[in-house]
């Protein structure tokens, strides 16, 4: 989960009327929006929270029987694809079909992807995995940027609708790993994956017959491509599926079998796209020499966002191990379902939010600046891998207290608000002009690079142990988080010349919200 909002502003909806208050003083809009992202957000959690377990448990008990270093890998490529996929996302939103029917048809896929999971053959299995990534990149760019459509530039409403939007994600995260979780405990895999597929169908239903509410600017397209342009796109989009296919044939002079040259392909994208976006904006005759600087300030900013998400998106990877094969199955007279732990980062949101809210407004112009907050948040995410590591090390075949793993998860829930909520403000203000959007993308990217490093990290210790994996990512992120904090003066210094390269007040707050 995180604290960001979409990864582009929305466009304020001319007709929107202040007057328009049936929910919760909101629009009408606002509902509809609220529980169509609550029940996305439910499927893809759900299945999220039980991939890792389907993935590495027999066939005999309706998994797929990988071994678990592969496993792992495969959950990390396959959030990592997600966030490389919204950059699609936010592209037909913006250029060919506008938000509502990109919403729409992410969302119809997301829901095939889940009914072929809840399918007992193999093949299905990994069909649904691509497709869910594959909808989940079309619809996540474009609900929360919907929102903002439903308020006027200047209606003093729009923060608090943001934050109660954001609200819907937390709880459909919160309650899904639960449910999910007891499902699969008590009837298997599948039937945990056809309760997201249900969540889903709600949410499609609830999008469909709220349609009216949301007005008709959800329809339009911002820029939509020329007719010339159309023929361009295509061929580039035959070009770069022919490219990918031709990665996974060159992996194979290096990997074994057709899944592990699919991680590798995955990988090298999800890193490549990063590096060609930065290198096309500081080539760019278009970017002036102070955005150079400012875009200079923001690439550290962005590595250690980038390792940051290495080790926070192990939720559903390693601490999902951890949870299953070291921690306790009962406490309190209480059974343990290993899903359960990965609906404490939405409790712990909710809970802190408010809190760092507070100091963060207090402590507003003083001490900590934005790059000593991303500080912070590398450093305490390193101390947590540091943390995990002493857990693999010292706790062995389910004698670790829950509140152990329970302890980590709200280490990290810390370090993600000292982090995730300056992340994109950050982007923002650093961003060059001519590449404001396209910088918004640069956001998901790291999330994408991250979980791409961290699948080749995992098969590449997979034979050295948890302990070790975690060692290693704390030694890096805790040497990166030290040289932030040497460069904090000369972030500050171009951060305070650079303007906000956002428009005005249609762009939305930075609220809590789970990813």
């Amino acid at each position: 989960m995180s604290t960001q909002t979409s990864d582009r502003p929305p466009t304020p909806d001319r007709d929107a009327s202040p007057g328009d208050r049936p929910f919760f003083g909101h629009p009408r809009g606002l509902s509809t929006l609220f529980f169509v992202e609550l029940w996305e957000r439910f499927s893809y959690y759900g299945m999220r929270a039980i991939l890792l377990y389907f993935l590495v448990d027999t066939a005999a008990n309706g998994g797929l029987g990988i071994d678990q270093t592969t496993g792992a890998a495969v959950v990390s490529i396959y959030g990592a694809s997600v966030y490389l996929l919204s950059v699609i996302g936010g592209f037909t939103a913006d250029r060919v079909f506008g938000a509502r029917r990109s919403t729409l048809y992410g969302a119809v896929v997301i829901m095939a992807g889940h009914v072929c999971l809840a399918l007992p053959t193999a093949a299905t299995a990994w069909l649904g995995i691509a497709l869910v990534a594959l909808g989940t990149g079309l619809l996540k760019p474009n609900v929360s940027a919907m929102v903002g459509t439903l308020y006027r530039a200047d209606d003093g409403r729009r923060d608090g609708g943001f934050s109660i939007f954001y609200m819907s994600i937390n709880i459909g995260s919160f309650f899904s790993p639960i449910v999910v979780g007891w499902l699969r405990e008590h009837y298997g895999y599948h039937a945990g994956f056809s309760a997201a597929a249900v969540g889903m169908a709600i949410a499609i239903v609830w999008f469909v017959v709220g349609r009216r509410a949301l007005g008709e600017v959800v329809d339009d397209v911002p820029n939509p491509l020329a007719p010339e342009e159309r023929s361009r796109v295509g061929a580039l989009a035959v070009g770069v599926l022919v490219a990918f296919v031709a990665i996974v044939a060159l992996a194979g002079l290096w990997r074994d079998t057709v899944l592990d040259q699919v991680i590798d392909a995955i990988s090298i994208v999800a890193v490549a796209t990063p590096i060609a976006y930065f290198t096309m904006m500081f080539r760019s005759p278009k970017v002036e020499r102070v955005e150079k600087s400012h875009l200079a300030a923001y690439l550290p900013l962005w590595v250690g966002a980038m390792l940051f998400f290495m080790i926070f998106e192990q939720a559903a990877g390693k601490m999902a191990i951890f949870a299953a094969h070291n921690t306790v199955k009962e406490t309190a007279g209480v059974t343990v379902d290993p899903e359960w732990f990965q609906s404490i980062n939405p409790l712990a949101i909710v809970l802190l939010a408010p809190v760092f809210g507070l100091i963060w407004t207090r402590r507003a112009g003083r001490f900590p600046s934005t790059p000593m907050k991303f500080t912070l948040g590398v450093t305490i995410i390193g101390l947590s891998a540091l943390a995990m590591a002493w857990a693999f090390a010292s706790y062995q075949g389910n004698t670790a207290p829950v509140y152990v793993l329970g302890g980590v998860f709200v280490m990290q829930t810390v370090a993600e608000l000292c982090l995730s909520p300056v992340g994109l403000s950050a982007t923002t203000r650093l961003a060059p002009r001519a590449f404001a959007s396209q910088a918004m993308a640069l956001w998901f990217l790291a999330r994408s690079a991250g979980q791409a490093i961290a699948a080749q990290l995992i098969r590449a210790m997979g034979g050295l142990g948890d302990a070790t994996f975690y060692v290693v990512n704390g030694v890096i992120t805790l040497v990166v988080a030290g040289l932030l904090l040497a460069l904090v003066p000369w972030i500050r210094r171009r951060m305070s010349t650079a303007e906000l390269h956002v428009s005005g007040p249609s762009a939305p707050p930075v609220p809590v919200s789970a990813h």
